[in-house]
């Protein structure tokens, strides 16, 4: 199995070192610094799995896709941050051949409907997506941490194909330590994700707070329940379902469970602010708030946590 992974930040690495552990020949795409650093020292996956190593002579790390070889790939696994989606997407239509006929790409990131910019180009049987509920952080150029583990990662299509032909990543996946599967229910599950993301990643990162640390005030406990209540009213309204009946299900199930997993977590929202990169907040709750509009939901309280990050983020961009 010949992988791509384009995007060696921290899911990136996790993913590639845990193929390369199952036999997969993988490649990553890479800036020319990371790629200088994974070349000198490999790349190494810690956290609450079992850690791996991989040296350099156990990959490929390429920053240009014309050096690439052609008709080479299975799999291209995109794990970039959602703003590059239309530059990879168009860089990945002009470089085609490197994925064999067969190639399918899948989509590793947060928010919903990321595979769009991808479908553009590429017919809707090569392109797939992840329902990635993990915590990753990337402590060095090379090794990625997985810091937190709240539900299996989940493999499938937006677009209604069949997930099955997905089985052997899901498989490799699983074998190398991260649980995972395959789903053909993904829309359901990545709204699932977008509940927990939507309420913790911008409040906890405008708070400078871990996910559990949001739990410990009342006034941060206020605004969650409402972001939960609006978010919820606009998958229903979309049309989606989750896996609760009502928004006061979903909460009791939050806070007694999900946040408890995850009360260490420091959200990708905030440490893109800390590196002052552009966060991934169109993705996540600017789908809500664009939702919320197209199908006349109240999502002021989004709205508000969402011109915030903007806010923060003109500070540095």
């Amino acid at each position: 199995m010949n992988i791509l992974i384009i995007g060696a930040g921290s899911i990136g690495i996790s993913v590639g070192t845990s193929m390369i552990s199952e036999g997969a020949n993988v490649s990553f795409h890479a800036s020319q610094l990371t790629a200088s650093v994974m070349e000198e020292n490999g790349v190494k996956r810690t956290g609450i799995f079992k850690h791996i190593s991989c040296s350099p002579d156990e990959f490929e790390v390429y920053t240009d896709y014309k050096k690439m070889p052609r008709n080479f790939f299975d799999y291209i696994f995109v794990c970039t941050k959602t703003i590059a989606n239309d530059e990879v997407s168009t860089k990945l239509n002009k470089n085609r051949d490197i994925l064999k006929d067969s190639g399918k790409i899948i989509i590793f990131q947060n928010g919903f409907a990321n595979d769009e910019p991808y479908l553009r180009f590429f017919d809707k049987n090569q392109v797939f997506c992840a329902r990635v509920i993990s915590g990753f952080k990337r402590t060095e150029r090379n090794i990625s941490e997985i810091t937190v583990h709240a539900a299996p990662l989940l493999l499938g299509s937006l677009q209604n194909v069949d997930a099955e032909v997905l089985k052997p990543v899901a498989q490799m996946l699983s074998s190398s330590g991260i649980p995972s599967d395959t789903t053909n229910e993904l829309a359901k599950f990545l709204w699932d994700k977008m509940l927990f993301n939507c309420t913790l990643n911008p409040l906890s990162a405008i708070l400078e707070v871990t996910y559990g640390q949001l739990t410990e005030n009342e006034y941060s406990l206020q605004i969650m329940d409402k972001l939960i209540d609006e978010i919820y009213n606009v998958i229903i309204a979309s049309g989606y379902t989750v896996d609760w009946k009502s928004a006061d299900e979903y909460k009791e199930f939050f806070y007694s469970k999900l946040i408890i997993d995850a009360y260490k977590h420091v959200s990708s929202t905030l440490q893109d602010i800390q590196h002052e990169n552009k966060t991934e907040i169109d993705s996540l709750t600017g789908t809500v708030i664009s939702l919320g509009k197209k199908y006349n939901v109240d999502v002021s309280t989004n709205q508000m946590i969402y011109n915030l990050i903007k806010a923060i983020e003109s500070r540095y961009l």
